[in-house]
């Protein structure tokens, strides 16, 4: 698949819910990158423990109050989609967040993935 591909289906999975599915487009020895001070591990590697670390981060969450996914910006290799969330978290309260999702895309799977957001205050 191409980058674009890769970014069209993921967007796609996401606005559906079809998150397992967005997770298989991940390869094998991927990253995934969470801004500094964020819950649970900076850095994931491989994408069995991406999943993972997905599926924690969901059981965490109370009730979805609303989100969006935005449309995929594709630059070469990369591409970069805006997402948004307001989530009550069990721990935490609530939390209405925006961010930037980038991804590198090699050999038609999602190599790395970052996460740009602002980090609240936890406790």
């Amino acid at each position: 698949m191409t980058t674009n591909e890769v970014a069209n289906k993921l967007v796609a999975y996401c606005r559906e819910g079809k998150y397992k599915e967005a997770y298989d487009l991940y390869a094998e020895d991927a990253i995934s990158i969470e801004m500094e001070g964020a819950p649970g591990e900076q850095i994931t590697k491989g994408k069995e423990n991406i999943w993972n670390a997905y599926q924690q981060w969901e059981e965490s969450i109370e009730e979805i109050h609303g989100g969006a996914v935005g449309n995929p910006v594709v630059a070469a290799n990369h591409f970069v989609v805006p997402m948004s969330m307001d989530a009550t978290f069990k721990e935490q309260g609530r939390w209405a967040f925006d961010e930037l999702c980038m991804y590198e895309v090699a050999d038609g799977k999602i190599k790395k993935a970052q996460y740009f957001y602002e980090v609240p205050e936890m406790g």
